[in-house]
């Protein structure tokens, strides 16, 4: 019997739930949207306006012009999917060079493996199955620029490459491959003196995987959109003394990648039937990527109420003393009518002299399971080389 075994995106997909509305978005490769660094899954995955660190390639690379160190390394490791199995996970590794005090490049590369996976087909009875294992990765590279001395954009590119579909007696196995592109900026003002306090503002935004589509059988009919993503948020450094600070955060993250039409009379029969999902099918199918991004600011059938309802909102919270220690906190909020994700993080850091260790742990908020619930979150960062000036 022909068959073909593709890991479909419902194992790992955007939404992570079973769906409880029928215009929920999907997209492929949603690895690319998970948080890989500690400091930031500590705060409910809040990055884009926070404070630089190693980890800024994947939320916001327009930070790395405001690092302090020349130069640092970071490693991260997410198990997945810890109830189902112990051998999914998520890694990275990241590294920056500040070229001069205005601008940085730099990389990383992301890794996605769903372990081993016996293949087993229901009426045999030999034991020698075959054992498969897929995955997926993302290179990435970008180069940050200070256009003034408060301001700074970023341009990044990456190459996602995904490995999910299983060969056959029949048929061969084609790994999907296609790139993307990120722009982001960062703004963070002088400190600024204040009755009782000292303070600093930040703000960020990032455009993140803008690209084509992504397909396993080279039918553009058949590919799936790229999680392209804006990002865009705020925050506030309360410098309490010499040694105490606590900074805020909030951010605010939406996809550009079109609803899906379903449940409207769109042949205006009088019914909803399967001849308006096919037409709903087809009409998202042949959307480009391109028009797309532009087609999801407000394509959303029920309109601006329904568009708000795909506006995912964090809160995050970091207290340090010393840059030595931290504690972090954060509450994540996605619609119900979407995919209902919302849970709570906890996070800490330490830091000796060069060797940063970060963990953090997700607890969800909500009768929604969460892939990453009960599980802990490390990272590790060494930043070496001079030291710019404190901004």
């Amino acid at each position: 019997m022909k068959k073909t075994i593709l890991l479909t995106i419902s194992l790992f997909s955007i939404s992570l739930i079973q769906a409880q509305q029928e215009r929920r978005i999907t997209v492929a490769v949603p690895f690319l949207t998970v948080t890989a660094d500690a400091r930031a899954a500590g705060m409910a995955d809040v990055g884009v306006a926070t404070s630089a660190d190693a980890f800024s390639q994947q939320s916001n690379p327009a930070k790395y012009a405001f690092a302090i160190n020349k130069q640092g390394v970071s490693a991260s490791y997410t198990p997945y999917l810890t109830g189902l199995a112990n051998d999914i996970s998520l890694g990275q590794f990241t590294y920056y060079n500040k070229i001069s005090d205005r601008s940085a490049f730099a990389g990383s590369l992301r890794y996605f493996g769903f372990g081993d996976i016996e293949l087993r087909q229901t009426g045999l009875t030999d034991e020698n199955f075959p054992i498969v294992s897929p995955n997926e990765f993302a290179i990435d590279g970008s180069y940050s620029l200070k256009l003034s001395e408060k301001f700074s954009m970023a341009v990044g590119a990456r190459y996602i490459h995904s490995n999910l579909k299983v060969a056959t007696g029949i048929e061969d196995a084609t790994a999907a491959s296609t790139f993307a592109i990120d722009v982001a900026g960062f703004y963070q003002s002088e400190e600024i003196a204040y009755n009782r306090f000292n303070g600093r503002w930040r703000a960020g935004f990032n455009i993140q995987n803008l690209g084509p589509k992504i397909s396993y059988d080279n039918d553009q009919f058949s590919a799936n959109f790229l999680p392209t993503n804006l990002k865009l948020g705020t925050g506030f450094d309360f410098i309490l003394d010499d040694y105490n600070k606590l900074g805020l955060t909030v951010e605010l993250s939406k996809l550009l990648v079109p609803t899906p039409q379903y449940g409207i009379d769109l042949n205006n029969d009088g019914v909803v039937d399967n001849d308006d999902f096919d037409l709903a099918n087809d009409d998202y199918q042949r959307t480009s990527w391109a028009s797309g991004v532009f087609k999801s600011l407000g394509d959303a059938p029920d309109g601006f109420k329904e568009e708000l309802k795909e506006v995912i909102y964090s809160i995050g919270a970091e207290y340090s003393y010393q840059d030595a220690f931290a504690m972090r906190l954060g509450y994540h909020h996605e619609n119900i009518d979407k995919s209902g994700l919302r849970y709570f993080s906890l996070g800490t850091g330490f830091k000796y002299t060069t060797v940063k260790i970060d963990v953090s742990y997700l607890f969800s908020a909500s009768k929604i399971p969460n892939p990453l619930e009960n599980t802990l979150r490390f990272s590790l960062t060494f930043n070496f080389g001079d030291k710019y000036e404190q901004y």
